[in-house]
């Protein structure tokens, strides 16, 4: 559901905007401030798992989302239309690391990858059938898009409440309410400000009232955050996950990740100009990409439990990079366009979902699951929200048209270099075996 009303929201947007007659710039918030209340929402509700356990906060996380959906599908206006979003994003932030958490609660280590490749699976099957979905939904209504989730969200809790392990880790102190007001406050202002560049004008739109303030502003919160951190009884974020090189090798893979993913909202651009054609077929040849993730993530899964995350996501960058080159040369052509797109998804499969998530689980102590796993998705994030607002300015500044967009593939070319190299760091599958056993 989390990933679907993403990939749904596209075919709403006409209906949205007809029916509350806003503009271009107020529709870009339906998308922005689920983006942005899903970033507050993962690491509480990600450390609220690990304090009252896996279950009862997954079935809240579940519950939101669905209220969100019942709220967004009844607005009577515009505003209501966004509290629903901010409901649903905020919902859907714990959903995802609360899952990862859970398969290293009851999967031994040697089954966990394949476990996280059938989450990354879903991801893509989500995107295939999003648009087409959204379509057969549309012809009743765009409120049907998301009234869909309400019965979905019936079984969840029906059969989550039977079946999902209500783990949890007793430990002393209270929980850290201020210290997460002020992370609350800091991704906010960050995720506003990045929100607020025009990539066009990327350097002008820096010095905007509207951007700067608030980019000075997170990293202020932020700073503050951690100080808070180092002296909290029960901190959000144990300072232990930011120790040693395997996690930080980790959070840099999840944002090269998110950066990387970010570059699939200008293929359907790219072959416009390349290949010549109307938007709505520009669209389709994205279906090489989610192809290749819904094919790659439970395929990488049954590897990643014999070989390491070390071994495949070396070899997931080096595809990537393959990729993006070839995205970057020959995608005038159809067949050198799909095979590009065939090769990113690939290589995203083997980073984005299953490796950096199981480096999480044999990394962090066990009371400590559900927030390792909450990095990890907060580090992707922003690697989409900044990837996506440089990459459009990069295109940008090197003329539109082809020329442009080929030119931001070569620089998510040398991203993937950037990742293939940060790869070689990783434990080896030995060393990996012995973490996951003291974890």
């Amino acid at each position: 559901m989390g990933a679907l009303d993403i990939a749904i929201i596209g075919p709403a947007l006409t209906g949205i905007k007809s029916d509350f007659g806003v503009s271009e710039r107020a529709l870009s918030w339906i998308l922005g401030i689920y983006v942005l209340f899903n970033l507050i929402g993962t690491p509480l509700m990600a450390k609220l798992s690990d304090l009252k356990g896996r279950r009862s906060i997954y079935l809240l996380d579940v519950a939101l989302f669905a209220l969100g959906s019942l709220v967004v599908a009844g607005s009577p206006d515009f505003a209501w239309l966004l509290a629903g979003r901010a409901i649903q994003g905020f919902g859907a932030g714990g959903i995802f690391p609360v899952a990862s958490a859970v398969i290293g609660d009851i999967f031994p280590p040697e089954k966990r990858g394949s476990a996280l490749g059938l989450i990354g699976a879903v991801f893509g099957l989500a995107f295939i059938l999003g648009p087409l979905l959204g379509g057969l939904l549309l012809i009743f209504g765009w409120h049907w898009l998301f009234l869909i989730n309400l019965p979905i969200a019936a079984l969840i809790l029906v059969f989550g409440a039977h079946l999902l392990p209500a783990t949890r880790h007793p430990r002393g102190g209270n929980f850290d309410w201020s210290g997460m007001g002020f992370l609350a406050l800091g991704l906010g202002s960050l995720a506003f400000g990045v929100n607020q560049i025009h990539a066009a004008h990327f350097l002008a739109g820096l010095s905007s009232p509207w951007v700067w303030p608030f980019l000075l502003g997170a990293c202020f919160l932020l700073a503050v955050f951690l100080l808070r951190e180092n002296r909290a009884q029960e901190p959000i974020l144990h300072l232990d996950l930011f120790k040693g090189r395997q996690l930080a090798l980790a959070y840099l893979l999840a944002g090269g990740a998110g950066v990387s993913e970010s570059s699939l909202i200008f293929m359907p651009l790219l072959a416009v100009a390349a290949l010549r054609l109307h938007n709505s077929a520009a669209s389709l040849l994205l279906l090489p990409v989610v192809l290749a993730m819904s094919v790659g993530s439970p395929l990488v899964g049954k590897l990643l439990d014999h070989y390491g995350s070390k071994t495949i996501i070396r070899a997931g960058t080096g595809i990537l990079l393959a990729g993006m080159v070839l995205m970057s040369t020959v995608s005038g052509t159809w067949a050198g366009f799909i095979l590009s797109g065939a090769l990113i998804g690939l290589g995203l499969s083997a980073i984005l979902g299953a490796p950096v998530k199981f480096i999480m689980l044999n990394e962090a102590r066990l009371e400590d699951r559900s927030a390792a796993q909450g990095m990890i998705a907060l580090f992707t994030s922003m690697g989409q929200l900044l990837g996506g607002v440089i990459l459009g300015a990069w295109i940008t500044s090197r003329g539109s048209g082809t020329q442009g967009y080929q030119a931001g593939y070569e620089a998510m070319a040398m991203v993937a270099v950037f990742m293939f190299l940060a790869s070689w760091g990783l434990k080896n599958r030995q060393a990996e075996k012995r973490t996951s056993i003291k974890n």
